[in-house]
């Protein structure tokens, strides 16, 4: 059941602590920053949590403002004004936790995760055109767009895209460590492109390159 526990502390960090310090609960957030998702959709983004758990968690950032939730037929979570301003905080962590040691496995990777560092670490030629992705990662559609010597993600379908690429998230993350993977992860189909490949190719240089 949802807890109620504090640290009984006037300071910042532990009233924030208060708030979004549960487990999982920074992980609700992560999964949230891009679209508003179904509970179905955030227990297959989160693997190792039992619907249980996650449902008191829910009902925990809902309670304290952090997220709402739509009526029916939606039901979909998402990030309320106050709530979206844990961002860059998020990121921040995240930013930080890329030096920790890697989880013993099965570990998960979300597509959401997969994006985050895309769209992070992403350093496109400022000069080139704007180029227009879909990417279809454990049956979601988004949009990545390179543009500006940057990129940008969506949940949804673009309004056009150059190339479509349709793949699983660890091994879009393993593409963007060793873009020269890609080849072979088309032949063993692993990987579909529709499309101009050389586009893919430049999404993955543009994250992997130093």
């Amino acid at each position: 059941m949802p807890t109620s526990r504090s640290y009984r502390d006037s300071c910042g960090v532990a009233r924030a602590l208060d708030v979004v310090g549960e487990r999982w609960a920074l992980l609700v957030v992560r999964e949230l920053l891009f679209a508003p998702q179904r509970f179905s959709e955030l227990r297959h983004a989160l693997p190792h949590v039992s619907s249980n758990l996650l449902a008191d968690r829910l009902r925990e950032l809902e309670r304290h403002g952090v997220i709402q939730r739509d009526a029916p037929p939606a039901n979909t979570y998402e990030l309320t004004e106050w709530g979206r301003k844990l961002e860059p905080i998020v990121l921040a962590l995240g930013d930080w936790g890329i030096d920790a040691p890697q989880p013993p496995g099965p570990a998960a990777l979300s597509a959401t995760s997969v994006l985050i560092f895309l769209r992070q670490a992403a350093r496109p030629d400022p000069a080139a055109p704007p180029t227009h992705y879909r990417l279809e990662l454990d049956g979601r559609v988004w949009s990545v767009r390179l543009g500006s010597g940057r990129a940008e993600v969506a949940a949804g379908e673009p309004a056009s895209a150059d190339v479509s690429l349709r793949t699983d998230p660890k091994t879009l993350s393993g593409l963007l460590s060793d873009p020269t993977t890609l080849d072979a992860a088309c032949a063993n189909g692993s990987v579909a492109v529709v499309g101009d490949r050389t586009a893919i190719k430049r999404l993955l240089d543009a994250v992997a390159a130093p």
